[in-house]
């Protein structure tokens, strides 16, 4: 048995449930680390941080499943659902915090999403992941149809304006950030060459000239 083929057998032992148990315990960990003390002397802002890097994490292996399934045979499909749906768990909370533990004062809100452009893009990634979140379930998949596919194609802007973001906050060029950046243009232009590699294939041969 191939290392691939262990790492699917495996993978099938594991319930989807205890990925979405697991995932929904990971921020109240983080919440409890910065409520004791333990995320330095700005635990708001060191919180706010690790949420969003779990987020931005979470989005590429989403983006991750398809081609892992292609090159190297590792199949987590059953999971992609669950990692989806716990990305936008994660934004969600990481949006609560800068929201109710950072910002607080509601008539600032407005003028943080309009005049901090790294807040901009990052409302922008959250109001595309929220039709993806609310479909995310087999009724929707049924009541679409094709436009279900068509709408979850909305994940591949939504994953680049979270590596903007990402950048966009630290205000500097900073190393973790320029990897998780190179990573999604990486599995962007992967899928964009899939989708030209198929097209190609599809075309019909014009016949030759007689």
């Amino acid at each position: 048995m191939t290392m691939v083929d262990r790492i699917n057998t495996a993978s099938r032992k594991v319930p989807v449930w205890v990925l979405y148990v697991a995932g929904a315990l990971w921020p109240a960990w983080l919440l409890y680390l910065a409520a004791t003390g333990s995320m330095g002397p700005e635990p708001v802002k060191a919180l706010e941080q690790e949420l969003g890097r779990l987020a931005l994490k979470a989005l590429i292996l989403g983006l991750l499943v398809t081609p892992l399934r292609a090159v190297a045979g590792i199949n987590l499909i059953r999971f992609r659902r669950a990692i989806g749906v716990l990305t936008f768990y994660f934004v969600s909370v990481h949006l609560l915090v800068w929201l109710v533990l950072d910002v607080q004062i509601l008539s600032e809100i407005w003028k943080d999403i309009v005049k901090r452009p790294y807040i901009t893009v990052g409302m922008g990634a959250f109001l595309l992941m929220t039709p993806l979140a609310i479909t995310s379930n087999n009724w929707s998949v049924r009541k679409l149809g094709p436009k279900w596919r068509k709408l979850h194609r909305l994940v591949y802007p939504t994953v680049l304006l979270g590596g903007v973001h990402f950048i966009m906050v630290g205000k500097t060029w900073e190393a973790d950030a320029l990897m998780y950046m190179a990573v999604i243009v990486t599995l962007l232009g992967w899928r964009v060459w899939q989708v030209l590699t198929r097209a190609r294939v599809q075309k019909p041969k014009q016949p030759l000239p007689t």
